[in-house]
């Protein structure tokens, strides 16, 4: 099985890496003219045969018939993650793991309970993130990477365009898992009219605060729980995207 590589740059029948990711290939996996790769170019998926490479930058000659059509389909579940902000590598190793699996979208989110050191450096984490998606997206053998959205706060999270499409959206609460008006995740998913896009919602370390969750129900959002038992923030990310993938599928 030939290792994928997703394009940075796509014209006609050419496709190159440049930057990190290029070097990535040239110096340390020490790449060669006419080795052959795939190549995703966002819509498909075709081979490559390297033709030039320098420091930053790796060329490719894609062959005239894809391999295997990959035309990405428009009735595939799309899970978009509103990822509260919390600890840097365990959030990353979240949104590397939620990637893996296949959602299609991460917004990271400023919460009340973020840790404010961690809202301030949130911004320039972005690339970082960007790179970490793409990585974790060719490793798993996916067609492009979920977009990762620049870090918003969650009074600004209702204007990120995913929402005006009008999806299902899900905020997950843990302070319901005790209550008697409990209700999980897979029961809102299956009793939600046919869909395909869900929004999910997942809080910080410590959880949503009662006035965000206010505000989420305000702006009509289904509250869902996991189950009785109490989840780190990374784990229920995990966990929430694996049970709608499967649910919408």
């Amino acid at each position: 099985m030939r290792r994928r590589w997703i394009a940075d740059e796509i014209t006609g029948d050419t496709a190159a890496l440049v930057g990190d990711h290029a070097a990535h290939l040239s110096r340390v996996l020490r790449a060669q003219v006419g080795q052959e790769f795939d190549i995703a170019t966002g819509d498909e998926v075709r081979r490559g045969t390297i033709t030039t490479i320098s420091y930053d930058r790796v060329e490719f000659a894609l062959g005239a018939t894809p391999r295997r059509k990959q035309s990405l389909n428009p009735t595939a579940p799309k899970i978009t993650l509103a990822l509260a902000i919390f600890k840097f590598d365990r959030m990353e190793w979240a949104i590397e793991k939620c990637t893996e699996i296949g959602v299609s979208r991460i917004i990271p989110i400023i919460a009340r309970r973020t840790d404010a050191h961690l809202a301030a450096a949130a911004a320039k984490r972005h690339d970082r993130w960007q790179r970490l998606v793409r990585q974790a997206s060719e490793q798993s053998r996916r067609e492009a990477p979920p977009v990762i959205a620049a870090p918003v706060e969650l009074k600004d999270l209702a204007a990120e365009p995913v929402l005006a499409a009008g999806p299902t959206r899900i905020v997950l609460a843990e302070s319901l898992a005790e209550s008697k008006d409990e209700t999980r995740l897979t029961a809102v998913l299956q009793s939600s009219s046919p869909t395909t896009e869900v929004v999910l919602a997942i809080g910080p370390e410590g959880g949503w605060t009662d006035s965000e969750l206010t505000c989420f129900h305000d702006e009509g959002w289904t509250a869902a729980s996991l189950g009785h038992t109490i989840l780190r923030a990374e784990t229920a990310a995990i966990v929430a995207t694996a049970l709608a993938l499967e649910a919408l599928r």
